[in-house]
Formats: structure tokens, C-alpha cells, sequence
């Protein structure tokens, strides 16, 4: 049982193209796989969220009846201006049970001033135009917006 010399040759030609086969077979799987796992799910929005991200853009929805699209809107939203609502001014405490960030304005963006653990008390000094955003006072005198709905009055 003679084998050529050629036949070993090709044996080993035709292992080798396999293995390589193989390889590049798995290696552009693994590629594809990754670069779908990498990629985040889009970010939910919801009605009551003003930042930015949820802010629809009039490229997403198309014109109606060949009506022309309406103006893009700016980037982010105007920061709404505080003005004095009706409850203001009273003692508070805090319902969120992660505690809330104190801003230095009625912003998500705005810089962070502090802030409030879960069932400490508060005073409300007043609510922006939309409720959205409270102005508070701590116990240690630091004045500054928490988003609004994560206080309850107390009486």
C-alpha cells in the first residue's frame, strides 16, 4: 500500500482549505453575532418624559395628504419658567424610594446641587408652569428642582 506523493499532497491541500473554511465560516458568525448584541435597543419613550430623546422628529412621521412637513423642532426643549402654583409652600416628604436628585434647575441637564433620600421631609416652595419640576428647600437650607410627583404633602 504505496500512496503517491501526490495524493498525500493533496490530502493535506484539501485539510488544510477545510480548516481555513471553517474558520472564516466562524469568524464571520462571530463578527455578525457581536455587532447585533453590540448594537442597544431604542430608547423607550413615554408622554410624560420632556428630555430631549423623547421629543419626536418630523422626519419620523410623514406628511399627511402631501401637506408639507411641519418645522423641525430644536434639539432640547425650553426649560419651562417657574411660576408660583397654588400648593406652594408646604412641608413635603419624599416617595420615591430611590431618593431624588436636587437640580440648580428645572432641568435634567442642569447641574446637581444635592440630594433627598426616600421619606425625608422637605418644604415645596413652588411648582413650574406644568408641574413637572419643584422647587424645594431641604432641612440643611440648600435650595433647588426635584421632578415633580415623587413628593406627598404633608398635612
Amino acid at each position: 500500500m504505496t500512496m503517491s506523493l501526490s495524493g498525500v499532497f493533496r490530502f493535506i491541500l484539501g485539510f488544510l482549505l477545510a480548516i481555513a473554511l471553517l474558520f472564516l465560516a466562524g469568524a464571520g458568525l462571530t463578527r455578525y453575532m457581536l455587532a447585533r448584541l453590540a448594537t442597544p435597543p431604542p430608547r423607550p419613550n413615554f408622554p410624560n418624559d420632556p428630555s430631549p430623546t423623547a421629543v419626536t422628529s418630523p422626519a419620523a412621521s410623514p406628511p399627511v395628504n402631501g401637506a408639507a412637513s411641519p418645522v423641525p423642532s430644536p434639539a432640547t426643549p425650553p426649560t419651562p419658567a417657574p411660576s408660583p402654583s397654588p400648593t406652594a409652600g408646604f412641608q413635603a416628604r419624599v416617595i420615591q424610594p430611590i431618593g431624588l436628585i436636587v437640580r440648580n434647575e428645572p432641568n435634567v441637564d442642569a447641574a446637581q446641587v444635592g440630594s433627598i433620600e426616600f421619606n425625608q421631609e422637605l418644604t415645596v416652595l413652588e411648582e413650574n408652569a406644568d408641574g413637572s419640576w419643584q422647587k424645594v428647600r431641604l432641612s440643611n437650607g440648600t435650595e433647588g428642582w426635584v421632578r415633580g410627583g415623587n413628593t406627598e404633602q404633608m398635612n
